[in-house]
């Protein structure tokens, strides 16, 4: 099975390339535990999807201190690779998203079943071992079966301000019925809201349950996304910030009929940092769970 872990954005709330921030006393970075929980649970090929000119440094640093675990592989993502007969809008300089991403990745992958995450989201080693489970038996027969980490909405909240988080329900089976994208979440006052132009503040439950961009999927998954990718650029709304995104495809398969995603709710507590101040909580977590021997001082040695 392989691990891809989307890789190719700057922090731009952050301030900084937030991917390759150290925050274990070794030096290591978020991606490090992602990959050390992805290990313990079966996998055992990593893609990093980045910016080519980032090729370097993510080789001197996480790439080349995982290798004797895992098997590395990069796939790059660059913004003039789009379909035949089309072409990059004057001014565009903003990525195509995290759907145009992960097609970037399809030769690395080389027919794998695979989990995708984020390069800057803790997802805890339950979510891997859960994913992993799921793709060790995951079958085309006919109708592709795909997987969703399920995580509860208060287990994912930045103290430092808002953040975007998929809206998910699902029926009686635990089957993905939607994902509403809510890009502006956080508590005010003691109630967690999500922020609409058309609407304003509106109240969400704490319980629900949200995607994280934690995705289990089976090769013919890069099938569906091209099949769908020019379509996208036929109906562009906004030529310089319209994005080709993940969860959307995810959408897009099931209403059509040719997919179905089950949702693998976890406890987990998810750990980011979203924003600068939410480093000093993420490196005080890892802290701790080096003090209840979850994870080794030295990750790599």
């Amino acid at each position: 099975m392989t691990l891809v872990i989307l890789a190719a954005g700057m922090g731009s709330r952050y301030g900084g390339l937030k991917q390759i921030d150290p925050l274990g006393p070794g030096g290591e970075f978020i991606i490090d535990y992602s990959i050390y929980d992805a290990i313990r649970a079966g996998f055992d090929r990593v893609v990093f999807i980045i910016k080519k000119e980032n090729h370097q440094i993510f080789e001197e640093t996480v790439g080349q201190r995982v290798r004797g675990a895992i098997e590395v592989r990069y796939a790059f993502q660059d913004i003039n690779d789009i379909p035949a007969g089309y072409t990059v809008p004057e001014g565009r300089v903003k990525p195509w998203g995290t759907a145009h991403a992960l097609l970037c990745a399809k030769e690395a992958v080389d027919g794998d079943n695979f989990a995708v995450i984020n390069s800057d989201d803790f997802y805890g080693r339950d979510s891997y071992e859960k994913i992993a489970g799921f793709l060790k038996t995951a079958k085309n027969d006919g109708k592709q079966h795909y997987c969703m980490c399920g995580f509860i909405l208060k287990n994912t909240l930045s103290e430092n301000g808002h953040v975007a988080r998929g809206i998910c329900t699902e029926d009686e089976n635990h089957m993905l019925t939607s994902i509403t994208e809510r890009t502006k979440i956080m508590r005010n006052d003691g109630q967690t809201q999500f922020y609409e132009d058309e609407t304003g503040w509106t109240d969400v439950s704490e319980d629900s349950i949200v995607s994280m961009n934690m995705w289990g999927f089976t090769a013919s998954f890069f099938d569906e996304i091209e099949k769908r990718e020019c379509a996208f650029f036929d109906n562009l709304k906004n030529p310089l910030k319209d994005e080709f995104l993940l969860p959307v495809m995810v959408d897009e398969t099931m209403k059509a009929g040719d997919a179905d995603v089950t949702v693998l709710q976890t406890m987990a507590k998810w750990y980011g940092v979203t924003y600068h101040e939410d480093k000093e909580t993420v490196q005080k977590f890892i802290a701790d769970c080096i003090a209840d021997n979850v994870y080794p001082g030295g990750l790599w040695k």
